[in-house]
């Protein structure tokens, strides 16, 4: 027998929601924030075939749909406290369904979110995600306030997942181990949610890179009125054998990739101790890839070669229309 839209909603849907006043259930989840706190929302929206593969693993593709949330959050120094998850399904199917909430339970958990509503129906896959976070009044991380001579930061690696896209279309040839290691970051991507709120006060501005870099630290450039250089050498790569691969398509997948949800963010040079110290705490690999200029002609953000000479970009990230 099918489930209805309200077995599915019991099933699978309804959590315990410690963090809220209200959960799943009623017309409307209430919450409450914390004194001194202000709230950050944001949503994400993953269609199949277009953000994701038909046959994508759905306590990955769970995992996903959150991460890509929780990393907004990061983005603006927040902590994520609340979503809600809405999905139109072609087909009611209780075993993918199951292996799609477990995955996304399990990183809401992790990070103590409350899945507080949502909505279901037929249709198309597509998962759609609000996340809603609390940061200190005033504190929050922005795009806009980047300044000329700021050091360019950016967390981790880059290019890891674009690199998996790459393999799975035939683009690059990678050893079978290589290639798990990349696609682990292209389905299941780590949000950098305890940087994000060490990084208030710290950086001037922010953002995750989730559609490439240089569009995405173009963002930063175009709301602060700067310009940015990024030196190509200096992008940290994931460690991989230089065997069968094109390079054009490695500065591509490095430069316009997307998919990284890492952060990448503007500090005052006066800080580059201060951070050396909150990477060791935080254990994560900060490098330091360029420098805010004022702003001028041409492309915001302009990446040199090995020579110091202007790299030509073919793109700058993901196009959504």
């Amino acid at each position: 027998m099918a489930l209805s839209e309200f077995e599915i909603i019991r099933r699978f849907f309804t959590h315990r929601a410690r963090g809220a006043v209200l959960g799943v259930g009623d017309d409307a989840a209430i919450v409450r924030t914390r004194r001194g706190m202000e709230l950050a929302v944001s949503a994400d929206m993953l269609v199949s075939g277009r953000h994701f593969f038909s046959d994508a693993d759905p306590q990955q593709l769970g995992h996903k749909s959150l991460a890509v949330n929780l990393s907004d959050m990061a983005a603006m120094g927040a902590t994520p406290r609340w979503a809600t998850l809405s999905i139109a399904l072609p087909r009611v199917d209780a075993r993918w369904l199951k292996a799609f909430m477990d995955g996304f339970m399990r990183l809401a958990r992790r990070h103590r979110v409350d899945l507080v509503g949502g909505d279901t129906t037929r249709g198309p896959l597509t998962i759609a995600v609000q996340i809603i976070g609390e940061v200190p009044a005033g504190s929050a991380l922005r795009r806009e306030g980047a300044r000329a001579g700021d050091d360019i930061w950016v967390s981790g690696t880059i290019g890891a997942a674009a690199l998996a896209l790459a393999a799975r279309k035939g683009r690059i040839r990678l050893a079978t181990g290589e290639r798990r290691r990349l696609e682990q970051k292209l389905h299941a991507p780590v949000p950098r949610i305890a940087l994000g709120a060490a990084l208030r006060g710290v950086a001037r501005s922010a953002i995750d890179v989730s559609d490439g870099l240089v569009a995405d630290l173009g963002h930063i450039c175009e709301r602060s009125g700067v310009s940015a250089i990024i030196e190509k050498t200096r992008v940290p790569l994931p460690g991989i054998k230089k065997y069968n691969l094109n390079q054009k398509v490695i500065s591509t997948c490095m430069l316009s990739g997307g998919d990284d949800y890492e952060l990448v963010f503007s500090a005052a040079s006066a800080r580059r101790d201060s951070i050396a110290r909150l990477a060791g705490r935080l254990r994560v690999k900060l490098t330091r890839i360029g420098k805010v200029i004022r702003r001028r002609k041409g492309p915001l953000v302009t990446v040199l070669d090995a020579t110091g000479r202007p790299f030509p970009l073919g793109q700058t990230g993901y196009k959504h229309f």
